[in-house]
């Protein structure tokens, strides 16, 4: 059972996804605005975040915005259009997944079920390479002794490159192992998204390697 925050505007939307989520197990909290998720946010400790992009007072990127800097949760955005610059606006402010409305409930579920399993705490060890830590059980990266703040999926990506060094990755690939079979966006978002893990890691992100033509990898004798 998770703690799901919902946030849509849109009465009987918001209504018919409680519904689908409650009956999945878990317990739904609901916000009619930016706003009032916010204030939520900061009330109640949240495991998922379902977020509509148009809404009044405060729009879902901006709400998408402040809440990656109170929570790492993983949050799934809403939206009527269908444009692949709007979604990469929102993987850019820490989305991890997107459904273009009209939708099925049931897939929306579905796709909860599957970040909610991947953002649980590991019972893996430590890993280590250069002056980055990842603990797993902790969802828990330190640089040179010092905790660094990464997204729900910035994590997920240095992870699953720190569980498997010198290998070398496709974006699809990526796209595939680390935001599902049923991503519905473009490759882009993984350049997008080893950027700014880079710029976190500071001189540290020099492990990961750019391979023209073929992808990514993370190289531990950098």
């Amino acid at each position: 059972m998770a703690n799901i925050l919902i946030v849509e505007d849109e009465k009987a939307l918001q209504d018919i996804i409680a519904d689908y989520t409650r009956k999945g197990g878990h317990t739904c909290f609901t916000a009619d605005d930016g706003i009032d998720a916010l204030v939520t946010l900061k009330n109640h400790p949240m495991d998922l975040m379902i977020l509509d992009v148009m809404m009044p007072h405060l729009d879902g990127f901006s709400v998408c915005k402040m809440a990656r800097e109170m929570s790492d949760m993983p949050i799934i955005m809403l939206t009527a259009k269908s444009g692949e610059d709007d979604k990469l606006k929102g993987y850019d402010y820490g989305a991890d997944d997107y459904m273009t409305k009209p939708f099925s409930p049931k897939v929306l579920l579905a796709k909860m079920n599957a970040l909610l399993r991947r953002s649980s705490p590991a019972s893996a060890g430590v890993i280590t390479a250069g002056k980055i830590l990842l603990q797993p059980s902790a969802r828990k990266v330190c640089l040179d002794g010092h905790e660094i703040t990464l997204t729900h999926k910035e994590y997920e990506l240095l992870a699953f490159f720190m569980a498997n060094p010198g290998q070398i990755f496709s974006r699809e690939q990526l796209l595939n192992r680390v935001w599902g079979y049923d991503f519905e966006g473009a490759t882009r978002t993984v350049d997008t998204h080893i950027k700014t893990l880079r710029q976190k890691l500071g001189g540290e992100g020099g492990h990961i390697v750019t391979l023209i033509r073929s992808g990514y990898k993370f190289e531990v004798a950098v």
